[in-house]
Parts: C-alpha cells; sequence; structure tokens
C-alpha cells in the first residue's frame, strides 16, 4: 500500500510540475510541448492570423494615404493650370486682342464701327 501511495504523490508531482511555469521552460521549449498549448493551438493560430491581417490592413491603409497626398497635389496643381488657362481664354476673347488676331493671320474681315439697329416689326 505504501507504493501505491508513492505512485499517487509522484503523478501528482507530475501534474504539479506542469502546472507550474518557470522562465526555463520558455527557454528550452518545453511551454509548447505541454497539453494545454496544443489544446489551445487553434486559439493561437487565429491571434496570429489576426496579426498578420491587422498588419496588412495598415500597410494597406498607409499605402492609400500615401497615394492620396499625391492626387491632392496633382488636383491643386490641375486647378492652377485651370485658372491659368481661363484666364488666357479671357485675355484673347478682348475685343482688342480679337482685332490684333484678325489683322495677324490677315483674314479680310472689318471692324463694325455702327452700333447694332433693333429690327422691330410692324403688325400690318
Amino acid at each position: 500500500m505504501s507504493r501505491e501511495k508513492k505512485n499517487i504523490e509522484f503523478d501528482q508531482s507530475i501534474e504539479e510540475r506542469e502546472k507550474s511555469f518557470s522562465l526555463r521552460d520558455l527557454v528550452d521549449g518545453n511551454v509548447l510541448t505541454r497539453k494545454a498549448v496544443i489544446k489551445q493551438s487553434r486559439f493561437i493560430l487565429l491571434l496570429v492570423l489576426i496579426a498578420f491581417l491587422s498588419i496588412a490592413n495598415r500597410n494597406h491603409a498607409e499605402k492609400t494615404v500615401i497615394r492620396l497626398s499625391s492626387l491632392q497635389g496633382d488636383v491643386k496643381e490641375m486647378r492652377a493650370r485651370s485658372i491659368s488657362t481661363s484666364s488666357e481664354l479671357v485675355r484673347i476673347s478682348r475685343q482688342s486682342e480679337v482685332i490684333q488676331l484678325v489683322n495677324r493671320y490677315d483674314l479680310g474681315l472689318e471692324e463694325n464701327l455702327e452700333p447694332p439697329k433693333k429690327l422691330i416689326q410692324t403688325e400690318e
């Protein structure tokens, strides 16, 4: 009977040793072979997957922010180009500029010096 008690005590000490956690077990890698860790392996894999997805999402977000910043710079540049083009168009469409262009290209057009007349239709 004393042998049975020793075996029981021996078995209990093994369980206590398995439950205890030490830095030595972590460095040796014995922690990874324990039943509790093996049972939680799916959960650990899920956590690793979530970590990878989080890193990928952050990387994608940073690339999107960089692209957005670049596009905003392009929009400012195009807005400035649009304003300068419209001011050039306003300058060219002035009457004095039109007269100079007609004379330069010798189109044979003449400026109308008389003001326009309003036509009134009388009822008969």
